[in-house]
């Protein structure tokens, strides 16, 4: 049987303070039609990753608004995640060659999932590429299946979309998180879009003080004297780690003394992001100022939360990016963020609203030295960003979106 994952119940009256009542009363309506019904999410790793995040604050809220929800994860050894992550990478664009024995594996354990999964459920939710094939091998059993795809399929490798296509068409409904996600060749009578959100109440972004940020970033070897320039994201060569690093160079050039925190997220689902980790700590050994932690090393969401308000300037230099929710996780604490012009990013930020957009390395260095010198605006679009955050991008427009999918269904 698929394990599931322990969730509490989370009481919905208490968002109304960020999104108000008109937001949660729909919220209260949509539940109201689809209770009775059984909602299953499954995906492939309970931490370690946005889609773990976002189903750690949705279930207890979904839960809180009197529906039954479950949070399931699926099973895999290392040559079945590492196919796909493969396939993960292939959507994203770079070349995986799907050869036999590669969809024979992802196959096998594909199969495998869907006979763990038992009881009976009217709706599942299925995210990104790791569950895609369980509804083929589920067989007909009475739900509506969604797809849910949180990367950046604008520019998918060719070969591995046209063999994942069929699983995706075999799904009731597909969810992408922008319009220019849709494959060209994907031919679908119910496609979605919406983007996601962040909890103002998880631990990552709920309101910590001053003080304790102070604690947390001293207690990991920052000088609290001196700048601090701070990336959050997976280990995973679409952030460019390397990159943020030869940023960071070049600025300190400009600002002595400044800082880096490199802070990752090791998940099971992601043997690759290991080697990058060993490699980010092979390029920054011998360098005092560059703090380089992982949920593994005593990095969680409280850590991430004290960073991302104590930086001075967050930077997201990803290539590719499904959406990003560290974005909005800083933009929510008021901090400015120097970001890629990658997938989602543009949706939450634009130039001086919340940050600046940057394409290519020397803009960032630009973007960021401007802001670490004019700490008056550095203020100002920072605000700017929190707003912009809390009118678009708070976890109970998602859930009014995925319940308005679910209920059409």
């Amino acid at each position: 049987m698929l394990r599931q994952v322990d969730a509490g119940v989370q009481n919905p009256d208490a968002y109304e303070e960020f999104v108000g009542r008109r937001v949660m009363d729909e919220l209260k309506e949509l539940a109201a039609q689809l209770r009775g019904r059984r909602i299953l999410h499954v995906n492939s790793t309970s931490y370690g990753g946005g889609v773990s995040e976002l189903l750690r604050s949705m279930t207890p809220l979904y839960l809180g608004l009197g529906l039954d929800v479950e949070w399931r994860v699926i099973t895999g050894g290392e040559r079945f995640f590492r196919v796909s992550k493969g396939f993960h990478n292939a959507l994203q664009g770079a070349e995986y060659p799907a050869s036999d024995q590669a969809r024979e594996i992802f196959e096998m354990h594909s199969g495998r999932n869907a006979s763990l999964l038992e009881g009976e459920y009217d709706f599942v939710m299925a995210h990104d590429p790791q569950t895609l094939a369980m509804r083929r091998f589920r067989g007909p059993d009475g739900a509506r299946w969604v797809w849910r795809c949180h990367i950046d399929t604008s520019e998918p490798d060719p070969d591995v979309l046209s063999y994942l296509t069929p699983f995706m068409r075999e799904h009731d409904a597909l969810v992408f998180t922008m319009e220019e996600f849709v494959p060209k060749a994907l031919e679908h009578p119910r496609v979605a879009v919406m983007a996601p959100g962040i909890d103002p109440l998880s631990p990552k972004n709920m309101p910590v003080p001053e003080r304790m940020c102070h604690q947390i970033a001293r207690w990991m070897g920052v000088d609290l004297d001196k700048p601090l320039l701070t990336q959050v994201s997976r280990f995973d060569p679409w952030k460019d780690p390397e990159g943020v690093i030869r940023v960071y160079r070049q600025v300190r050039e400009e600002v002595p003394g400044l800082q880096l925190a490199l802070l990752g997220s090791l998940a099971m689902d992601d043997p690759e992001g290991w080697g990058i980790y060993q490699g980010i700590l092979k390029e920054t050994q011998g360098d005092p100022d560059i703090h380089v932690a992982t949920n593994l090393t005593g990095v969680s969401s409280v850590e991430v939360n004290a960073f991302q308000r104590h930086s001075d300037v967050v930077i997201q230099k990803s290539i590719r990016e499904g959406f990003g929710l560290v974005v909005s996780e800083t933009l929510w604490k008021g901090t400015p963020v120097v970001a890629g012009r990658a997938g989602g990013i543009p949706l939450q930020m634009e130039d001086g609203v919340g940050g600046f957009l940057a394409k290519d390395e020397s803009e960032f260095v630009e973007r960021v030295l401007y802001l670490l010198r004019t700490p008056g605006e550095a203020a100002r679009v920072g605000a700017a960003g929190r707003e912009r955050v809390r009118e678009n991008f708070l976890i109970a427009r998602l859930m009014r979106d995925e319940m308005r999918l679910l209920a059409s269904l």
